[in-house]
């Protein structure tokens, strides 16, 4: 056995590990998270961590990503290394994210019934972010968020279940009930409660989200013909999750549509309303999951597209969460773009928001064309010091944006609509909270003739969890609203393999 010293948080850790083990999977064993989009692929480049001591010879991998100085500083990528002997390793926190949306639009409960008698948690538990609200009779106590720990075992769910067919279901359940848990304390902490009083929760998330948190076998999610084990709409004991709560508490999680579109999404259309009515409406989750769901003549329809992380900058070249030094906005300004960062510090990478509107500035000054090709056929464009985005992180940005715009027209082609004929797209999502509408009609993400009928609800799934929390009726209703949708399978759509390839363009 070898002496794994790790130094993270400023506090020394030291355990024993196998020689030969891979130097990321002994952190996420010992509580670490490294960053690790890729799933531990050796793709992403992001694991970065600083080692010493008795380990394997640089690989191929980190030949080409790691620099010179980074090299001779003991930099290593912590999915491509493996311990021979004694290491010592200084592990990163992560930065801290920012910018995760905890508010979203609600309708207000027409018939207050809570699931709780002293104080109620809602948490949505998202591919990327987890958030939380804290509840008493008298209103909303406070709010807290963090990043899904998940990400290391992969940025998208596909890679995550993968995992869990590997054996690594209970660490993929642990972690993330390891997450809420410290939520939920830090939710207390801030309303100067105990977690003992949590008596109720609302848990929300997209299906496999919810089999992962359950520790349930995600694999029907992973294969045709893409059957889930089960949709939920059921309460279980939060001490079988592991969660701090008062003796007896228990933990509704809402019903799925699908394998692929899950309690987030009806949790999102019960605060947006957009069900409510005769009016022909569509919404939309714009994330690693493209979620679309559209209301018309009293009938749900709903799809989900692989848009993948780039919106979430898992699988960019310099992508990152919403932490300080990410480029979140840019514009164009006498023939340069001008960019902002979160916090206002020194760039270090670029977020979703942020790619939508350097896209848009540069189809405005001329500098991309609508093939996605950037001017003089350049490998990057410069946003700031040590900051550009490439054609790589372009094509990228144009599988998701496609996939998640045909999506839409999708949905609309299937009941005989055009963009016209819609009163209303609902945007919902972290990642909608925080784009210009402007750049995403711009790109193509969203059909131009519908910007001025886009509402943004903010984080609409946790709204809805939060309804349901103080409703026993809304359950019921939920539940029968996720029942009656109809997925479109888009797969084998040809609508929709058409509409993939053109809307590539920008």
């Amino acid at each position: 056995m070898a002496q794994l010293t790790i130094l993270t948080g400023g506090q020394r850790l030291c355990v024993e590990a196998e020689e030969g083990a891979r130097l990321s999977d002994v952190l996420l064993q010992n509580g670490c998270q490294p960053d690790m989009p890729c799933g531990g692929k050796g793709r992403c480049r992001k694991c970065r961590v600083r080692a010493s001591g008795a380990l394997s010879p640089l690989s191929a991998a980190e030949l080409e990503a790691l620099s010179p100085a980074e090299r001779a500083d003991g930099v290593r990528l912590a999915c491509c290394t493996h311990i021979l002997g004694d290491v010592q390793v200084t592990a990163g926190g992560g930065d801290a994210v920012t910018q995760i949306c905890t508010q979203g639009a609600a309708r207000a409960v027409e018939r207050p019934d809570p699931l709780f008698s002293t104080l109620g948690a809602a948490v949505d538990i998202g591919t990327t972010t987890l958030a939380a609200q804290l509840y008493d009779r008298e209103g909303l106590l406070a709010s807290a968020a963090a990043p899904n720990p998940q990400r290391s075992f992969g940025a998208d769910v596909i890679s995550r279940i993968g995992r869990s067919m590997e054996g690594e279901g209970p660490a993929l359940a642990g972690c993330v009930r390891q997450a809420v848990a410290g939520l939920l304390r830090d939710l207390c902490r801030q309303a100067g409660r105990e977690t003992g009083e949590i008596d109720a929760l609302a848990l929300t998330g997209n299906t496999a989200m919810l089999h992962l948190l359950c520790g349930l076998d995600a694999s029907p999610l992973a294969a045709a013909p893409f059957q889930a084990r089960e949709l939920f709409g059921r309460s279980l004991p939060a001490a079988e999750l592991e969660l701090p709560c008062a003796p007896g508490a228990q933990a509704y999680l809402p019903r799925c549509m699908s394998a692929f579109v899950g309690a987030d999404i009806t949790t999102a259309l019960l605060a947006s309303g957009i069900c409510s009515d005769r009016e022909t409406r569509m919404l939309t989750d714009i994330g690693t999951n493209g979620e679309i769901a559209l209301w018309h003549e009293g009938r749900l329809s709903c799809c989900s597209t692989a848009a993948g992380p780039a919106f979430e900058g898992a699988n960019l070249s310099q992508g990152m969460q919403g932490a300080p030094g990410a480029i979140d906005h840019a514009w164009a300004v006498d023939g340069a773009l001008e960019v902002h960062t979160i916090g206002g510090a020194a760039p270090k990478g670029i977020c979703g928001s942020g790619v939508a509107d350097v896209l848009a500035g540069l189809l405005e000054l001329g500098k991309l064309d609508e093939s996605g090709l950037l001017d003089d056929g350049e490998e990057a464009w410069p946003l700031a010091p040590g900051v550009a985005i490439t054609q790589g992180d372009v094509r990228q940005v144009q599988l998701a944006k496609s996939a998640v715009r045909a999506g839409m027209e999708t949905l609309m082609a299937r009941s005989g609509l055009a963009p016209e004929d819609v009163a209303e797209l609902a945007i919902a999502g972290g990642f909608g909270s925080y784009l210009s509408l402007d750049s995403a009609a711009a790109i193509g993400l969203i059909p131009p003739g519908l910007k001025p009928r886009c509402r943004v609800l903010g984080n609409a799934a946790l709204a809805g969890a939060a309804m349901l929390l103080h409703s026993r009726p809304l359950l019921a209703e939920s539940a029968a609203l996720a029942d009656a949708a109809v997925t479109a399978d888009l797969a084998t759509d040809p609508i929709f393999m058409e509409q993939y390839v053109e809307q590539m363009m920008f």
